[in-house]
C-alpha cells in the first residue's frame, strides 16, 4: 500500500516542475466489485486498509455500513457493490477499505480487491456508453471509460458516489459519535 503513497509523491513532485492543475495525472487506483473493475484518480485516494470493525449506523441507506475509526478520526463507510445495487458479498481477507476524501470528507469505499494503480492517458478515455449492459444507476457514477491495454476499467466520480443527504446523515452520525467521546 506505499505504491499509493509513492505514486502521489512522485505526482507532487512532478506538478512542481509544471504549472498543471491537475494532479496527480493519469494515475487510477483501480479494484474489483462485483465482475467489474473500477479506477479512481489517485489524487482521492488518501490511503488502504485491511477491513476492520464497523460500527452500524441505524436508519441509513443499506450501502452505508457505518462508521470506522482511523487513527482517532470516525469515517464513514459506503460498499461499493450495494451502492451499485449489485448482490452483497461475504467480507474476506482480500476485503480492502479504500480511505477516499470526497468534498473535504474522508469517506471509506469496501472493495472486495485491490487490483493495481495504472496510467490512463486522456486519448484513452471515452466517455460512458448511453445504452449497453450497464445499468442507469451505476453508470451515473461512472464518468469514463478508461482503456488499459486489451481490459476496461469503469472510472468513477467519487463525489457523485455520495449525495448531499447521505452526506448529512454521516455528518451527523460521525458529530453524535464525537460528542459520545467527550462524555
Amino acid at each position: 500500500m506505499d505504491e499509493i503513497s509513492e505514486v502521489k509523491r512522485q505526482a507532487e513532485q512532478g506538478q512542481d516542475a509544471s504549472d498543471e492543475h491537475d494532479t496527480p495525472k493519469g494515475k487510477y487506483m483501480t479494484f474489483k466489485a462485483g465482475s467489474e473493475y473500477y479506477g479512481l484518480e489517485i489524487q482521492y485516494v488518501d490511503e488502504i486498509k485491511c477491513f476492520q470493525t464497523i460500527t452500524p449506523i441505524p436508519e441509513t441507506e443499506d450501502y452505508i455500513k457505518g462508521l470506522i475509526n482511523l487513527r482517532g478520526k470516525i469515517i464513514p463507510v459506503i460498499d461499493v457493490r450495494l451502492r451499485f445495487k449489485q448482490e452483497p458479498f461475504e467480507y474476506n481477507d482480500r476485503t480492502c477499505i479504500i480511505v477516499v476524501i470526497v468534498k473535504s470528507t474522508m469517506v471509506g469505499l469496501i472493495v472486495e480487491k485491490i487490483a493495481e494503480v495504472v496510467e490512463i492517458q486522456k486519448e484513452n478515455i471515452l466517455p460512458p456508453p448511453t445504452i449497453g449492459r450497464m445499468d442507469k444507476t451505476q453508470n451515473k457514477y461512472v464518468y469514463g471509460i478508461g482503456k488499459v491495454g486489451d481490459s476496461v476499467k469503469l472510472l468513477l466520480d467519487p463525489e457523485k458516489l455520495l449525495n448531499d443527504e447521505d452526506m448529512s446523515v454521516l455528518e451527523q452520525a460521525n458529530n453524535m459519535e464525537a460528542e459520545e467521546r467527550e462524555v
